[in-house]
């Protein structure tokens, strides 16, 4: 089978060192890699080590090889054109579609999926005029992911930090899998919970559970991909940030309720993929309970958490806003689902079924979507992904 053609634009911003990375993971995993590099980013990676990781000729200007009408063929030939890093300067050039050099002449030409990875000072991402040319591109059809945040050149730090080159990788090959079209999320921003809220006892003990949060970043990780703004609201997962979600960090149940409602206030979205705690600790222990000789310690006073689903789903403060939850069953899965879907009053439920050796913190999943209005889907056992693209899917026809 031919090779997905792959265009790897590069603009002149410090973070381009990172694009090699990107460049072998798309290299390594069968893809067909033409980079385009800027002028200005020559003076961060040069052209040989381009060529020679990608084994494909490199050139910046239009004039080279005209023969070959390299401003036309590149983009009309590819399959997906990714830019890593994306400038600011960049960004304005693709928004007002100028064309001075060959790799804004191939986003011009290209008709397939286009996904921008920005890096930038904070305040340049910041700025108004940034933030309108990612709105046009994104209203166009591209795929905008959002910058990390962290350290940025010098000493500064902040959001605009070039993301994790194996997660823009993710998201590229999400991309391609869709093909081309306008994403089916752009212009929407999901809330996404993801992990297990731990409940402190004493300074070293809590009450957890055993989510890995996989599940709820698969969700994040597709979603940006069909271009969703996602803020992803992670408890105690330890799994590297998804390219271009926000992430809100939480660790206990009530944590993880003022982070959730504080995010829907502005979401369309929220999907309940976290295992929150039911009980807690009635009491925190300020030092750690010690073990003594001949006695047996003593019971432990558990409270409720607040039902976080049940209430998003009961105080919707925008009109069409969907919820969906998650609910882990151990016995009498579908039933029990049925059950809990009436009493959460959310539009969808993702039903599985979890023990010791299953679902949790695995890479396959396997569960049944409920529907309010009666509708089952039924996920068949294979990767998260696939779940996450099936919620995705009746999330969109619902907006349709």
């Amino acid at each position: 089978m031919e090779k997905p053609r792959v265009v790897l634009g590069v603009s002149g911003g410090i973070a381009a060192y990172k694009a090699c990375e990107l460049l072998r993971r798309l290299t390594e995993s069968g893809h067909d890699v033409r980079v385009v590099p800027t002028g200005a980013s020559l003076n961060f990676v040069g052209a040989a080590t381009w060529s020679a990781l990608s084994g494909n000729p490199v050139s910046t200007e239009v004039w080279d090889g005209v023969h070959e009408v390299p401003h036309v063929r590149i983009g009309q030939a590819a399959d997906l054109v990714v830019v890593a890093p994306a400038t600011a300067d960049m960004l304005a050039k693709a928004a007002h579609g100028l064309a001075d050099d060959l790799l804004t002449n191939t986003l011009l030409t290209a008709r397939c999926p286009v996904v921008f990875a920005p890096a930038m000072h904070t305040e340049m991402w910041e700025h108004p005029a940034t933030q309108e040319n990612v709105a046009t591109l994104r209203r166009r059809g591209a795929v905008v992911i959002e910058p990390a945040v962290g350290r940025l050149t010098g000493v500064d730090t902040g959001k605009g930090r070039l993301p994790d080159p194996g997660e823009i990788f993710e998201v590229c090959r999400r991309v391609l899998t869709r093909g081309p079209g306008v994403p089916d999320l752009a212009g929407r921003h999901v809330v996404i919970s993801a992990g297990g809220t731990r409940e402190p006892l004493d300074p070293v003990r809590y009450l957890g559970n055993r989510s890995s949060g996989k599940q709820g970043y698969a969700l994040a990780r597709t979603a940006v991909a069909r271009g969703a703004r996602v803020t992803l609201i992670e408890a105690n997962t330890g799994l590297p940030d998804p390219a271009g979600a926000d992430i809100v960090r939480a660790g206990t149940a009530v944590q993880l309720r003022e982070a959730v409602l504080e995010a829907a206030a502005g979401a369309d979205v929220v999907v309940m993929a976290a295992a929150v705690a039911d009980f807690r600790p009635a009491a925190y222990a300020t030092g750690k309970i010690k073990k003594k000789d001949g006695q047996e310690p003593a019971p432990i006073e558990l409270v409720r958490n607040p039902d976080i689903l049940a209430e998003v789903a009961a105080g919707r403060v925008r009109p069409g806003q969907l919820v969906v939850g998650f609910a882990a069953e151990t016995d009498d899965v579908l039933a029990n689902g049925r059950e809990k879907l009436r009493r959460k009053g959310c539009d969808l439920l993702v039903v599985n079924e979890v023990g010791e050796r299953k679902t949790f913190g695995s890479e396959e999943n396997e569960a049944v979507v409920l529907a309010a209005d009666g509708g089952e889907t039924a996920v068949p056992y294979g990767p998260k992904e696939a779940l996450a693209d099936t919620v995705w899917d009746l999330v969109a026809a619902r907006f349709r």
